[in-house]
Parts: C-alpha cells; structure tokens; sequence
C-alpha cells in the first residue's frame, strides 16, 4: 500500500510570518492594523491550507520532528526580545508593549464624560459595542496639542480596557530586554514617571511606555 505524501507542496505555503511578521523582521504593513499574525486572515488561511494536507508518512513525520526541534530553538532565541508598537503622539513617538495592545483602529465619536476631573480623560468611544474611556496621552503628558489624531489605539491590561488617541502608527518594533537606556532628564517632567525606558528605534531613542503604572494611575483616578 503507498504511503500518503504531502500535497501541495511546503513551498506552496504563504508562511508571510516567518518573514515580515511577529517572527521576522516585523516589516508587514498589515502588522499595524492586526498587531499580531494570528489576528490576519493571511494567517487564517494558511492555517487551513496546512490543514488539508495530507501527513501520515514516516518521512513526513520525521521532518514535522525536525521542524519541531528547530521552531523551538528559534523561540528560545527569540525570547530574549520583546516587542512594542510604535505610535506617534502630539509630535513625539513612544512605544507600547505589544502585550497590552488590543487593536488600532479609526477615530469614532467621542462622547464626554461629566463629573471628570481629570483633564487627561478626553471621554468614552464606541469600540465594537462597548463603551471605553478614552485617555489623551498628549494632555496627560503636557505636550502641545493640534489636530484631532486619526487612529485610535485600544490597549487592555487585567481586564481594564482604556483608548488612546494616536497620530501614526508606525509598526512593531523588537528589542532585547537589556537594551533599554535610562531615561533622560530632558524628557518632559509629566513624561518622565510614565516612561520604562529608552529603546532605539530607527536610530533614535524613544520612550517606551510603563503600561503598568500607567494603567494603575489613570484606573485611580477614575475612582
């Protein structure tokens, strides 16, 4: 009895991920809409093709193993990176761990909040049916203001979701975890508390975002 092979072909596999994704160089425009690869129907559909594939051969078997061993050595690799997403806000751009990002999406209608004292709380937007707070960085940052921003960036952490106000989105961006340089005392002062770090960043050092604090502080004075 023949063995079962494997069609198609591997090198039929649109495997986009591998190369400007999460796992590549995170160059995919689409990243800045879909944050991650296994939020993108490119990813949805190669998921299906593998599925339709025949691979019950001890040949095939034995690569899958190998493939296995090799996925994983590449992963220990890349665990001593983390990533974040580059936005622009008020002029300056910051990053944002990726783990906290939700998704980016367009300005909506925003509806004001009574009773708020805090004037970083610009009010709350409809994101997917749900009302969400929505918080000006720039305000709470004291940077000078222009424009309405056009986008929209939807982070969650332990369940609390806030929005932000973003002028550009400008992709993923990975760095390793003992690369951050100490903030400098130039950073604007209200900055200053909410900034982790500096990461480089297309050959500039940019302020990556303590999302923790940031979360916490705001959550306080919501209450």
């Amino acid at each position: 009895m023949t063995e079962p092979t494997m069609t198609p072909s591997r090198a039929d596999l649109h495997d986009c991920w591998n190369r400007i994704g999460i796992k590549g160089d995170a160059s995919c425009p689409e990243l800045a809409h879909h944050i991650r690869c296994l939020n993108c129907p490119t990813f949805a559909r190669a998921a299906l093709q593998q599925l339709d594939r025949a691979q019950a051969s001890a040949e095939v078997a034995q690569q899958w193993q190998h493939a296995g061993v090799a996925a994983h050595e590449q992963e220990q690799d890349r665990s001593a990176l983390a990533s974040a997403l580059v936005v622009r806000v008020a002029g300056e751009w910051l990053a944002i761990a990726t783990s906290v990002v939700q998704e980016v999406t367009e300005r909506r209608l925003l509806h004001s909040l009574p009773h708020q004292r805090n004037s970083a709380i610009a009010g709350v937007v409809n994101v997917r049916g749900a009302l969400r707070i929505c918080v000006s960085l720039a305000q709470l940052f004291q940077l000078p203001t222009g424009a309405p921003a056009p986008h929209l960036l939807v982070a969650s952490l332990e369940g609390q979701v806030l929005v932000f106000p973003v002028e550009e989105v400008a992709g993923v961006h990975r760095y390793a975890h003992d690369s951050l340089m100490p903030v400098p005392t130039t950073l604007a002062q209200s900055a200053i508390q909410y900034t982790r770090g500096m990461v480089e960043w297309r050959g500039q050092p940019i302020g990556l975002l303590d999302h923790e604090l940031l979360f916490y502080v705001l959550n306080r004075s919501m209450t």
